[in-house]
């Protein structure tokens, strides 16, 4: 436990809320056994690399009365639990993917729970769901032995009932059984797919988790009947012509169009799957397709909000030139003269504001003359009577002129 734990600190060092994630971990890995932790490159669709935690393994899944434990692997994103993980099924060399609404040809998988993932989902959860889901349609099925390799022995065939397409061998070696540990497609039922993707992932119609299908399973994809090019054994209780078997007669007729019917269920149920499969394809393609259009429209959107930034940029260029000329014009015609007069360079427009300027400049002056009084004082230049007396007066005159200032503002509607 605790060297769990410091492995996990030292993979989730780069992860937001590495305490939280190793927390939920741990809590897995006790649940289910048979899933590992590691930490490798996940490799998105843009090319971008990252290093991320993944949990590796089987969970256990009830199958009609059977447990299989089918392999996958839960990625979990460095900002987990905020976004959802990234979940595959991973099948083995003697394994197949079985496309559904759950899981896609590369095997990722779809599910509502990580549709509607949110902060408070867990890893503990979604593999329960996972569960659940694969036990109503399992995500492989094992790959069919080849049919030339299974020996056929010289067998009698038994009569059928009425509308039995096939002709029941007797005494015939049984077929060999998939390897333990997920289940064959004999036992699978076809994955009926009804637009997989029109809100979320892993619905039909809207509707989480529907009720299995009704339909009775597909049977074996090899079906346990020699080909066609292989002849049918002449000797036993049957001969070229017919034969009273058991009571009933089976003739060279009743033979070919049995294999005829099983040739053509046969390849009606491979182009049904090829089909469907093509289907979920197609339907992840229009989905791909569909978020590359919206990438497409935010590139133009971008595009053409830089090219108009551009323009205003061109056109705030122009203006600063301009007004640079004219900067260097006015710098020219100034450097021409070789004087300015004060009185000419500032003219009001109006006497209200003639008047102001003048109390202005009346007011700075007697401001200047206070404090040149001042330093004579401090120099002993003045006596210290002449310097109140004077003072006085030119303070008396300053408050009248400031005032004087106040009321012209006020009319001007200045700021007092």
């Amino acid at each position: 436990m605790a060297n769990d734990e410091a492995i996990l600190k030292q993979y989730l060092v780069k992860y937001k809320h590495p305490e939280y994630v190793a927390r939920e971990v741990i809590n897995v890995i006790q649940r289910y056994r048979t899933l590992t932790y590691r930490r490798e490159v996940f490799v998105f669709n843009n090319g971008s690399r990252k290093d991320l935690l993944q949990l590796d393994g089987t969970i256990p899944v009830n199958y009609k009365g059977a447990v299989y434990n089918i392999p996958v692997c839960v990625w979990l994103m460095d900002t987990h639990p905020q976004n959802a993980p990234l979940c595959f099924v991973k099948p083995t060399s003697d394994m197949c993917i079985k496309v559904s609404k759950y899981v896609d040809s590369n095997g990722k998988i779809y599910l509502p729970y990580l549709h509607e993932w949110n902060s408070n989902s867990t890893i503990l959860n979604l593999i329960k769901y996972m569960i659940t889901a694969f036990g109503e349609l399992p995500p492989v099925y094992s790959k069919p032995r080849t049919e030339a390799s299974l020996p056929y022995p010289v067998n009698t065939f038994m009569p059928q009932p009425s509308g039995y397409p096939y002709p029941q061998i007797v005494n015939q070696t049984p077929y060999p059984t998939a390897a333990p540990g997920y289940p064959t497609t004999s036992n699978m039922p076809y994955p009926n797919i009804v637009s997989p993707y029109p809100g979320y992932p892993g619905s039909v119609n809207g509707t989480p988790y529907p009720n299995p299908p009704t339909s009775t399973p597909y049977p074996p994809t090899s079906t346990p009947y020699p080909p066609t090019s292989t002849p049918y054994p002449t000797t036993g209780a049957y001969s070229a012509g017919s034969a009273d078997i058991a009571g009933g007669t089976i003739t060279e007729e009743h033979i070919k169009a049995s294999l005829l019917s099983a040739v053509e269920d046969k390849l009606r149920r491979r182009l049904k799957e090829q089909s469907q499969q093509s289907m979920a394809e197609l339907e992840t393609l229009r989905r791909t397709q569909q978020e590359l259009g919206e990438g497409k429209a935010r590139l133009e959107d971008i595009v053409s909000k830089l090219q108009k930034e551009h323009a205003d940029l061109d056109t705030n260029i122009a203006i600063l030139q301009e007004k640079e000329k004219e900067l260097e014009a006015a710098i020219e015609r100034i450097a021409e003269h070789e004087g300015v007069d004060v009185d000419e360079a500032v003219v009001t427009i109006a006497p209200l504001y003639s008047q102001l300027l003048n109390a202005f400049a009346e007011e700075a002056t007697l401001e200047d003359a206070i404090y040149y009084m001042g330093e004579a004082l401090r120099k002993e230049v003045i006596d210290l009577d002449t310097f109140l007396k004077q003072v006085r007066t030119l303070a008396r005159r300053q408050f009248t002129l400031r005032a004087l200032m106040h009321k012209c503002r006020q009319k001007a509607h200045l700021a007092c």
